[in-house]
């Protein structure tokens, strides 16, 4: 049992959705300065990708620890 934990690969693409969601977050007011509902859309999508990778890379080990 403790070799198959051990084996097991930690990379879940958490902090890769951290950082596109940041970028989404800064890019959003430059994507389109003409219309302003991709700008919000890409807001709200950059605070989504980016909460759901934090939750990924933290919360959801810590929830499996405990």
């Amino acid at each position: 049992m403790a070799h198959d934990q051990h084996n097991k690969s930690r990379n879940s693409g958490g902090f890769a959705l951290i950082i596109l969601g940041a970028l989404l977050l800064f890019l959003a007011p430059n994507i389109h300065p003409t219309s302003s509902e991709l700008g919000i859309l890409a807001l709200v999508g950059g605070i989504v990708i980016g909460s759901l990778g934090f939750y990924l890379k933290f919360i959801r080990n810590k929830e499996k620890k405990i």
